[in-house]
């Protein structure tokens, strides 16, 4: 395993992170695996050398947050050698009041994954979403006292557009405020609008590029006729609305140059995100151990410039998708 800083941070985190939104109950989603056919697969990772773990309240409604706990502490080393993300914004009842970015539910949600995580802290906490229903100052000033309280290390923020992350930016400047270390971006081979704006800006700020969906939800890992090949691709509606028969052209051609490689094609589509300016670690799924060795495998595959080049030649634009 590679590894590198978080951002502008002085943090190190593997070039893999583990979205452990995969393991949870199935009960939220029928692909979720539950903790026993988890278990198995964080361990791999570990052995891997993967030390960053990324999940969120909203999956498997904080199910998900139980089992990143208890397997991190079951398998893992210490606390102070694993980096643990975790994120705020969905709905967690039915309350108003129980989701969104108000100083009221941020200050709630901390303490109740801190609880369902079984730590003192986690490393990084993000926001999910943008909330244009709380003023950003609000917002900030929040996650500041998070951080100040010693339950976060640092902040983080997810799919939003860029000007709305650059106020975001600017107003923790101006106010002395906690600042955003990463941004957890819809990025990949079949989606790359974030190369307009939000990725230059980052590089700019010195903010970390954690990508979520690397391999468009598992789209970009098999050839296009094996595409709805899984339960979670034959049921996955989300993907299918940021996914199209469109995208065949980008995933053949991926195909075409793993296949020249010899290696699977979740492992060009990594190394092609990898090799990116700008972006820190990848969060990928995995609900079986070989998915784990291919994504690692994808962290030592350097690929040429023509190989690069052909990669990217297929896309068209996109409509903007991801940040509901």
């Amino acid at each position: 395993m590679q590894f590198t800083r978080l951002g502008s941070t002085g943090t190190t985190v593997s070039r893999l992170c583990l979205g452990m939104m995969t393991y949870g109950s199935k009960s939220w989603r029928e692909w979720v695996l539950e903790e026993e056919e988890a278990g198995p697969i964080i361990k791999r990772a570990l052995d891997l050398g993967i030390n960053f773990f990324d999940t969120a309240d909203i999956y498997s409604l904080g199910v998900s947050e139980e089992i990143t706990g208890r397997l991190l502490k079951k398998y893992g080393p210490s606390r102070d050698q694993i980096v643990i993300a975790t994120k705020v914004h969905g709905a967690m009842g039915d309350s108003p009041n129980q989701r969104g970015l108000s100083r009221k539910h941020i200050m709630h949600a901390i303490d109740d994954s801190l609880r369902r995580l079984g730590v003192d802290y986690v490393d990084l906490y993000q926001i999910h979403r943008f909330d244009p229903n709380t003023p950003i100052e609000e917002t900030l000033e929040a996650l500041d006292d998070v951080v100040k309280a010693g339950k976060a290390l640092y902040i983080g923020a997810s799919s939003m557009f860029a000007y709305q992350f650059a106020k975001m930016l600017a107003t923790s400047d101006r106010l002395g405020l906690s600042r955003f270390v990463t941004m957890q971006n819809h990025y990949n081979l079949l989606y790359r609008e974030e190369e307009r704006e939000m990725i230059p800006l980052c590089r700019e700020e010195g903010i970390g590029i954690i990508p979520w969906s690397p391999l468009a939800r598992g789209q970009l890992a098999r050839p296009r006729q094996d595409r709805n090949a899984t339960l979670r691709a034959q049921t996955d509606t989300i993907g299918h609305a940021l996914y199209s028969e469109e995208d065949g052209a980008v995933i053949d051609r991926v195909t075409e140059v793993a296949s020249e490689r010899g290696v699977p094609n979740a492992q060009v589509a990594l190394a092609w995100l990898l090799a990116q300016p700008g972006v820190t670690a990848p969060i990928i799924g995995a609900s079986r151990i070989e998915h784990l060795e291919t994504a690692a495998a994808a962290v030592d595959l350097v690929l040429d410039e023509n190989e690069l080049k052909r990669l990217a030649e297929p896309y068209r634009p996109h409509p903007v998708l991801g940040h509901g």
